[in-house]
């Protein structure tokens, strides 16, 4: 029988262990739908070292909360602190269960890994070798991202004991050393380039095959749609804590319930697609994925719900989501903002601020404010692939170049903090988050 090593109490930093644990998290969540997505063990077996680092952090953090209450206006200050620790625990053992798909081989159609959109970036694992040209340089003096538009966003080390550390937030000065595997996002062209001069090796791009059966496709569109929703609402329930905001609060429940609702779809469509299929018990792994991604989605509305209910966020956990190397945004496009009337694509937004909008939410439409005139059932829109049209007060996740923009749509964006500046000025609005 397999035993964990003690896990004893150490003075400690609970600001550092909670931004060591979100950061953990939501690196969790990119790495296992990335390894159903590739079929690939490799980024399924760091999910698992992640996750048993994970185990350690939340003890950590939940003995350094005990120690910390000493009365009873301690301990309802401290709550919430819990109420986060346990939140983030639940990511990390649904993002195992994830990972367990692919490492345990249960039945997973090929048309899950053909719902990747192309435009969507792709994450890969790359060992550093001995001889590569990033052995003893550091990310600023690579250049990585700025050339290839490949960003490293953890790096696993092997320390002499002969266990792993992870540096889930890379910066400019971190160095690479011989034997690092990297985590790497970043479009195909930019990953065969990083990944050929870390390993050596040429870069192989996952193949996609043909989905064939029309249920299952809407099946397995509806678990993409699931995974998106339940990211953005990880990110916006940090944000909620961070900004205090009921508002953004209330947009991770609306969220919430949104995955609720299409996972109730998702086993509607799956059972169908058990009738045109050869072996039902190959679509295991979809029933396996829906079950996790909506513990994800719970666990974001857990995070948020001491702000939905009131109470003010413990200064400590604001600061450790400060900690984070990416904030999030809350603007609205105002009517002389360059960007009402026009789409993504066209002002380059990512480009120009740096900033990635994960999501918009559609505001009031009127004619001639530069939207589209939208009256369609946002999932249904996703079934047949036309994310453009949705109804007021309703969501686009993960927009894409082509998404076209109106005034009074709220955008939901994800970058470095001198991008939001460039990204709030050009929205035209001067507020990061509502905090109604």
């Amino acid at each position: 029988m397999h035993r964990e090593k003690p896990v004893e109490y150490e003075p400690t930093s609970v600001k550092a262990v909670l931004a060591e644990m979100k950061d953990t998290a939501e690196l969790l969540i990119d790495l296992s739908y990335s390894a159903v997505l590739h079929g690939s063990p490799d980024l399924a077996a760091e999910v698992l070292t992640l996750e048993s680092r994970m185990d350690v952090l939340q003890l950590q953090a939940r003995m350094s909360v005990m120690m910390a209450a000493r009365s009873p206006e301690d301990v309802e200050d401290l709550a919430p602190v819990l109420g986060v620790v346990g939140a983030a625990e639940k990511i990390s053992d649904a993002a195992g269960d994830i990972a367990k798909v692919v490492l345990e081989e249960v039945g997973l159609p090929d048309a899950m890994r053909a719902a990747l959109p192309e435009a969507v970036e792709t994450l890969v694992r790359v060992p550093v070798a001995d001889d590569s040209s990033y052995v003893g340089r550091t990310l600023a003096g690579i250049n990585m991202e700025t050339e290839t538009g490949v960003r490293v966003i953890a790096v696993r080390r092997e320390q002499a004991t002969g266990k792993a550390s992870w540096i889930t937030n890379p910066d400019r000065e971190t160095e690479l050393r011989a034997g690092d595997a990297l985590i790497l996002r970043g479009f195909d062209e930019g990953l065969g380039e990083v990944y050929e001069a870390a390993s050596g090796e040429a870069y192989e791009p996952p193949e996609s095959p043909e989905p064939t059966l029309a249920d299952l496709e809407r099946a397995v569109d509806s678990i993409v749609l699931m995974k998106n929703m339940s990211e953005l609402a990880v990110d916006l329930a940090y944000g909620a804590v961070l900004f205090d905001s009921r508002g953004v609060a209330e947009e991770v429940a609306e969220l919430e319930a949104e995955v609720d609702a299409l996972q109730s779809r998702f086993e509607a469509w799956t059972l169908r697609a058990a009738a045109g299929v050869d072996d039902p018990v190959s679509l295991r792994g979809l029933v396996h994925l829906a079950s996790a991604t909506e513990v994800i989605s719970d666990a974001a509305l857990e995070i948020s719900e001491g702000v939905l209910r009131g109470l003010q966020a413990h200064p400590v956990v604001a600061e450790a989501v400060e900690e984070s190397d990416e904030v999030i945004v809350r603007t609205v496009v105002a009517p002389e903002s360059e960007l009402a009337g026009a789409t993504l694509g066209d002002r380059e937004v990512k480009t120009e601020t740096g900033m990635r909008v994960i999501a918009v939410r559609r505001g009031r439409r009127d004619e001639g404010d530069g939207g589209e005139d939208a009256r369609r059932d946002p999932v249904a829109a996703a079934e047949d692939g036309n994310e453009g049209e949705n109804e007021d007060g309703e969501w686009i996740v993960s927009p894409g170049a082509e998404t076209r923009l109106g005034v009074g749509d709220v955008l939901i964006a994800k970058g470095t903090r001198a991008g939001a500046e460039r990204f709030t000025a050009l929205a035209g609005s001067p507020e990061e988050f509502d905090t109604n």
